[in-house]
């Protein structure tokens, strides 16, 4: 007799995998993962994962992630940066991290941040950018921009109808494009890990 799958445990063993390696496993790996003597039973698996709308196939049929997929945290409540407030931890509501940053989740990316230039606007080293990509830029939107062949992250400024970059420390000088200004994107967000 067949052993029934257990959707519940299979979700978080693949989800386990994905957030270790950044991408949803192989139907080999799958079957490795859980034991199959078949590739066609680690499919009926991913199969039922997206009927059950953890997943979604991409075109040429790659599995993706969908909202549901990714964890959402807790909300437990507001907290005081100023005085001291006494407050009782309640559950307000679960949020998915995912769904709360990120807009267009196909038209938004990642970067890693190195450099000290945009310390002014609370962009340290070692933090990540959201950005998304297609978007037009306000003066004083931050941005992913290509000046004159090489990338930064700046500030977007206007001048007299000329874009420019400025950065958020001032030991920077203001970037004004000899040929050409790209703009890739503007940046929607930025996380930092404290552990």
């Amino acid at each position: 007799m067949a052993k029934r799958l257990d959707l519940k445990n299979a979700l978080q063993t693949i989800k386990d995998f994905y957030y270790r390696n950044q991408r949803i496993p192989s139907l080999s790996e799958t079957a490795g993962i859980f034991n199959y003597s078949s590739r066609n039973t680690a499919l009926y698996l991913l199969n039922k994962l997206v009927e059950t709308g953890y997943m979604t196939r991409g075109t040429k049929g790659r599995l993706l992630t969908t909202p549901k997929f990714h964890d959402k945290t807790k909300l437990l409540g507001s907290i005081s940066a100023g005085f001291p407030a006494p407050e009782e931890e309640e559950l307000r509501q679960s949020l998915s991290l995912d769904e709360f940053l990120i807009r267009k989740p196909s038209a938004t990316y990642m970067l890693e941040v190195s450099g000290d230039s945009m310390i002014g606007a609370g962009i340290l080293p070692k933090d990540f950018v959201l950005v998304e990509k297609g978007r037009t830029p306000a003066p004083g939107d931050i941005v992913i921009a290509q000046v004159d062949g090489e990338w930064t992250m700046k500030y977007y400024r206007m001048e007299n109808g000329k874009a420019y970059l400025q950065a958020a420390n001032a030991k920077y000088p203001d970037i004004y494009a000899k040929e050409e200004l790209v703009i890739a994107g503007v940046v929607i967000s930025c996380v930092r890990n404290y552990a």
